[in-house]
């Protein structure tokens, strides 16, 4: 072999060893590059609240966030940080395989710094010291004990509890509770005998701060609840599907505007008329207390100021007299919480809600002149005409009535499309 042949063959030599060693930087620059990110969005006990477990929502997803199938939105970014602790909600991703992803919302019952101030609150308290163990503290109350030894979830058990959603609980709301709690793996019977001792501390202590989750176990969105669908916890996180407030939302042009107060009057008739006889209520509403699924759907996503009435109960048993508050009744809000009255309250509440505080941002100059008119003169009148809940459900049924031309049938409302173009209505558009 010639020396021109020889070099030939080394300088393919030089060439494939040069391609070879690049390629090997790459791949370490790009784990190196990887693990820095992962590093940065590590999910650790302390972030999550499960260093503070069993005072915290539950462990059920904490798998899916451990093996990178729940995590925030921006993780790939490797500049961000984890999210600042005076959010209560981080937009995330979730996956069933690793590779289909769809956005979720990734929630605290109430922010980190809340958290930690009500955790430092109990410490000095009993303690006198900044740090404890929460839990250890809430093991030695009256209340735990007696949750410890009830085979059933009863009223006296929840008394006092910060949340309005528990300020008149009937034995049926209590029991739909248990048997629908899904943070442990035996449900289905009204008697807490299959929940253990850390169960019991669980749910306790997510009842006395912010009732949502469970709200979401017990109504849940796949039996037609306006809520969104629970996905499970892990720590003093829970996850439930995506979510974008009402008052976020580009409300552009009559047929959205008439679309969203369309589902907000059809919501407010199913929380006052449901084959379950519960009513449900508000005692404040704003532009956050709704939300839009990515199918254009409205939905509740916010509890912590709706109350619920059982009507099968009579509402003698509504009255309370000098409620005991305790360290559950504070462990997010100072003491004693401040509670609407369940006797006095009635349909028509959240109605005129409604027509004051959400319908006029909704609807405010949408419309042509003729129906703007019409719509403005009614939310002008409702707080002063609707004098009882019959009056309330003629107000529903006449702004429906006003709406209802002005909901088009297009992609646009995925949730109601294309079946809407089967539907044959009174002015005849489909809607």
């Amino acid at each position: 072999m010639g020396f021109g042949v020889f070099s030939l063959h080394l300088g393919h030599f030089y060439t494939l060893f040069f391609i070879v060693m690049v390629t090997k930087d790459k791949v370490e620059a790009t784990n190196s590059s990887v693990s820095k990110r992962k590093n940065s969005y590590n999910f650790g006990k302390n972030f999550l609240g499960l260093n503070k477990c069993n005072a915290c929502v539950g462990t059920s997803a904490c798998k899916k966030f451990f093996k990178d199938e729940i995590r925030l939105q921006n993780w790939l970014i490797p500049h961000l940080q984890l999210p600042l602790p005076d959010l209560r909600s981080y937009e995330g991703n979730y996956s069933d395989d690793g590779e289909s992803w769809r956005p979720v919302e990734i929630s605290r019952l109430s922010t980190k710094r809340q958290h930690d101030l009500g955790d430092q609150r109990i410490c000095i308290n009993f303690t006198k010291r900044k740090s404890c163990s929460i839990e250890g503290i809430l093991r030695r109350t009256e209340r735990f004990k007696k949750w410890m030894t009830a085979k059933r979830l009863t009223p006296d058990l929840v008394q006092g509890l910060p949340v309005q959603f528990l300020r008149c609980p009937s034995q049926r709301l209590l029991d739909r509770i248990i048997r629908r709690y899904s943070e442990v793996i035996d449900a289905g019977s009204v008697y807490m005998t299959h929940l253990t001792d850390k169960d019991r501390m669980r749910l306790l202590y997510t009842l006395s701060i912010n009732i949502y989750p469970i709200v979401l176990q017990i109504f849940p969105r796949a039996e037609g609840w306006p809520f969104s669908k629970y996905l499970g916890s892990c720590g003093r996180l829970f996850v439930s599907t995506s979510t974008q407030k009402l008052n976020s939302f580009n409300i552009s042009g009559p047929d959205m505007a008439a679309d969203l107060a369309y589902q907000l009057l059809e919501i407010v008739h199913q929380l006052n008329a449901n084959d379950l006889n519960y009513f449900f209520y508000f005692t404040s509403i704003d532009g956050t207390t709704f939300g839009i699924f990515n199918d254009g759907r409205l939905f509740i996503r916010d509890t912590s100021k709706m109350g619920i009435i059982d009507k099968l109960q009579q509402k003698l048993i509504y009255e309370k007299n000098n409620e005991e508050t305790d360290v559950f009744s504070c462990l997010s809000s100072d003491c004693p919480p401040t509670l609407s009255s369940c006797a006095n309250i009635t349909e028509k509440q959240n109605v005129i809600l409604l027509c004051k505080d959400l319908l006029p941002y909704l609807t405010a100059e949408k419309f042509p002149n003729s129906t703007q008119e019409k719509i403005d003169k009614l939310l002008k009148d409702c707080s002063k005409k609707i004098i009882n809940n019959l009056e309330g459900h003629k107000f529903i049924n006449e702004l429906m009535a006003i709406l209802r031309p002005w909901r088009t049938c297009d992609a646009r409302f995925a949730y109601r499309y294309p079946d809407c173009k089967y539907i044959w209505d009174d002015v005849g558009n489909g809607g």
